[in-house]
């Protein structure tokens, strides 16, 4: 198994907050993820798009590679390598505010490590939210999540349900119907970078 690793998609100079990009996955694998992985190149290619979106307001964006492809039981290493994301992160940047952007796995990933001090809020792009997923680490932070309905790999229904548990704690929670899309983020991808853009930027409260 391969150590954690970053991509940069920042060229700014002086960034005054960060996004941390969260790849899907499976629900049990340990192979290793690599750059012929279709989740990890679906989440490259938001982060890009971020990047380019979000120069002009300074805010750098990167990208986590996990140790490996699935949550496998309680997800703890997935949130072990995003703790590791952030700690590289605040190393590089300092204490600076962090939106979690996750997509599937990386949605799930995101809402369990929305505790850590930095982090303001999660955008979460057809999540893996099971009913029985806390809600605990989004106390006090921000979360907005979208689903398809025509998602066939994850439910609509559990994200809206765990959106409505998490308000009770958040300080802000929304659910976004993405219409007649599904959970590949292929159809269309203009719509889900609008919505990540967006919700990024709400987040982070950029005029």
């Amino acid at each position: 198994m391969t150590d954690p690793s970053l991509t940069r998609h920042d060229s700014v100079a002086h960034p005054v907050a960060s996004v941390l990009v969260l790849h899907g996955g499976k629900d049990r694998s340990r192979a290793e993820v690599t750059s012929r992985s279709l989740s990890w190149q679906r989440a490259a290619g938001l982060a890009r798009t971020l990047g380019r979106r979000l120069h002009g307001s300074q805010v750098a964006v990167h990208l986590l590679r996990y140790r490996s492809v699935g949550w496998n039981d309680d997800g703890a290493e997935k949130v072990a390598d995003t703790s590791w994301a952030l700690d590289q992160t605040r190393g590089r940047l300092g204490e600076l505010p962090v939106v979690l952007l996750g997509h599937s796995m990386g949605g799930r990933t995101a809402c369990r490590s929305a505790g850590h001090a930095q982090v303001r809020g999660v955008v979460a792009l057809a999540p893996w939210l099971p009913p029985d997923e806390p809600v605990a680490a989004l106390a006090g932070k921000e979360l907005h999540a979208a689903h398809g309905r025509r998602d066939r790999i994850t439910r609509a229904a559990d994200t809206r349900a765990f959106v409505e548990r998490a308000a009770a704690l958040a300080v802000a929670a929304s659910f976004t119907d993405m219409g007649a899309r599904g959970h590949y983020l292929l159809t269309g991808i203009h719509a889900w970078n609008g919505f990540a853009h967006d919700r990024v930027r709400r987040v982070l409260a950029l005029s």
